[in-house]
């Protein structure tokens, strides 16, 4: 996918991606993580979504990255918060409260800019990735956080045949494929959410299913 494609789709407010709640299972699975009060949590290719508020509400530091600026205002802006707009290399950064996003590629990302973050949360930046950006994706996931980092991921398994990505199906398979080596995969839950989901249903699938997977890397 290159940057056009996502920019367009935000700016076209073409975003049936973005979740008009806090997802569900973050709400369920992430207190089961055991982090610390403070913890620094990276939320990759994260949107405007309701999770980066929620996640800060319970006393976290969050950490988004996102391509679209559109996506990066408007977050601010529905939750009334006034950013502080900094340069950080190729990063525009935007800062309020206890919420802060790189607006930028996220492969320009590195460890410096996630010094003490422990923590990840993954709902739509592995399913939004054709497979060999997935592959690309999982090695700088690697490559940036540390030993230690725990962390929930989502994913979304259809018959790829049936529809054309975004959001890609990734099974189960993939996921111990490109992240097994290392990182500690705990799969926590696996929902049929078809029904609940009329615009894949009109794509025309027979299946939908949503995992949940706990991460912890080796």
């Amino acid at each position: 996918m290159h940057a056009e494609f996502w920019q367009t789709r935000w700016a076209r407010s073409e975003i049936g991606f973005h979740l008009p709640e806090v997802n569900p299972y973050l709400q369920q699975y992430w207190p089961a993580l055991g982090l610390p009060e403070g913890a620094r949590v990276l939320v990759p290719l994260c949107g405007k979504s309701l999770d980066l508020a929620w996640l800060a509400g319970q006393g976290y530091q969050v950490v988004g990255v996102e391509l679209a600026q559109r996506a990066v205002e408007d977050f601010f802006s529905e939750h009334g918060l006034e950013p502080q707009i900094s340069e950080v290399g190729s990063f525009k950064l935007y800062r309020a409260g206890a919420v802060e996003i790189y607006c930028g590629d996220f492969f320009a990302l590195t460890e410096q800019h996630l010094v003490g973050c422990s923590a990840l949360y993954d709902r739509a930046a592995l399913i939004a990735l054709p497979g060999p950006m997935r592959e690309r994706y999982a090695a700088h996931l690697a490559q940036v956080l540390p030993v230690g980092c725990r962390g929930l991921l989502v994913t979304l398994d259809y018959d790829q045949e049936q529809m054309d990505g975004p959001p890609f199906a990734v099974s189960e398979g993939e996921v111990q494929r490109l992240l097994a080596e290392l990182w500690q995969i705990e799969p926590l839950a696996c929902s049929d959410v078809l029904g609940e989901n009329w615009r894949f249903l009109k794509r025309g699938l027979s299946r939908l299913d949503e995992r949940v997977y706990r991460l912890t890397r080796q």
